[in-house]
């Protein structure tokens, strides 16, 4: 990322003379104006987004940039950050970097040129210098789901492990045995987890996870359909499609009801992150739900103890797993915890 120094030097120009272009000062020549405007265009330079951040004065407003707005996990979690958000005395501008990881930068450094008072992210990769140089300046910053291995701030987020392993340990007493799973991203913690805690409860069974059993998804509906499509195309296809998101989840159901199949007559299907949608599916979906809301107000609770001078505490809370009738299950529906 290119530096005032940078720009002064590409421009020829000294570093004052920058800021006072930067901040529109008279006493500039048109010549050094020019060349300073041309050398922040080529370098990209965005002037102190994250230095802008380091302040006294308070605005009273906290960033949220989601991985995708789309995703109803996203949307409550949304809502529920705005809502204690409010009950605090903050307002919340609210950024959707829909999975790409140059969009969420984008509004975070905008959030940052707002001059909000802290910052709330679900990284979309664990590859963002704008990141680490915003936690290295003190930005107040809290991670909630997904986080940025490396990068020093709180983490808010569910813990699926013991949920998880529910679910197989469902899924084996219901006679499944081949379980294939769509994975997210593996540039995402979540994306990773989920494959390697799959991957686990799977080997308490003596059961592999082969790689044919393994679609790579982008926490997208499409991929979701795409991989299912994958699955049941193999010469011996799973018995069960985990789908490591709500919208791969949606996606799968759609594949397969394009074949003229059924779940879970042909093909049983669970996802992780619950949502409201899958009680009206046919049949309903047996899912691991996290604690969403609670996630949004525990994020919230830490990035203002940050601001206000406390230390914000990271936070996991246990997801829990949901049976409906997707994978063979009895019709009366049954909640499992993981407690």
């Amino acid at each position: 990322m290119a530096s005032i120094k940078d720009v002064a030097a590409e421009a020829g120009v000294s570093v004052a003379t920058v800021s006072r272009v930067l901040n529109d000062h008279p006493s500039v020549s048109a010549d050094a104006r020019t060349r300073v405007l041309a050398a922040v265009e080529t370098l990209g330079y965005r002037p102190n987004a994250v230095a802008r951040s380091l302040r006294t004065d308070q605005t009273h407003t906290l960033g949220l940039v989601i991985s995708d707005v789309m995703n109803p996990y996203f949307t409550e979690l949304a809502r529920s950050v705005e809502e204690e958000a409010r009950a605090l005395g903050y307002s919340v501008i609210i950024g959707n970097a829909d999975e790409r990881p140059d969009l969420q930068d984008h509004h975070v450094r905008t959030l940052l040129d707002r001059r909000i008072d802290g910052l709330l992210v679900s990284p979309t990769d664990g590859g963002s210098p704008l990141m680490l140089e915003a936690a290295r300046a003190g930005t107040p910053m809290v991670f909630v789901d997904r986080w940025i291995p490396g990068v020093d701030v709180p983490v808010v987020r569910a813990d699926g492990q013991a949920a998880v392993r529910d679910l197989v340990a469902h899924l084996y007493g219901l006679g499944h045995r081949r379980l294939a799973i769509i994975a997210g991203p593996a540039a995402t913690t979540t994306g990773r987890e989920r494959v390697e805690a799959f991957r686990e409860a799977l080997a308490a069974y003596g059961l592999e996870l082969p790689d044919a059993y393994i679609g790579q998804g982008d926490f997208q509906a499409e991929s979701g359909r795409l991989v299912t499509e994958g699955f049941l195309d193999l010469a011996e296809p799973p018995e069960v499609v985990f789908a490591a998101d709500n919208l791969m989840a949606l996606g799968a159901l759609d594949a397969v009801r394009a074949r003229g199949l059924r779940v879970p007559d042909d093909l049983a299907l669970a996802a992780f992150d619950d949502i409201r949608w899958f009680v009206h599916t046919d049949p309903p979906v047996t899912a691991i739900a996290q604690p969403t809301g609670e996630l949004g107000r525990a994020a919230v609770r830490a990035l203002v103890d940050r601001i206000e001078g406390r230390p914000g505490q990271s936070v996991t809370l246990p997801a829990r797993l949901v049976v409906r009738r997707s994978c063979g299950e009895n019709p009366t529906p049954v909640q499992r915890s993981t407690t």
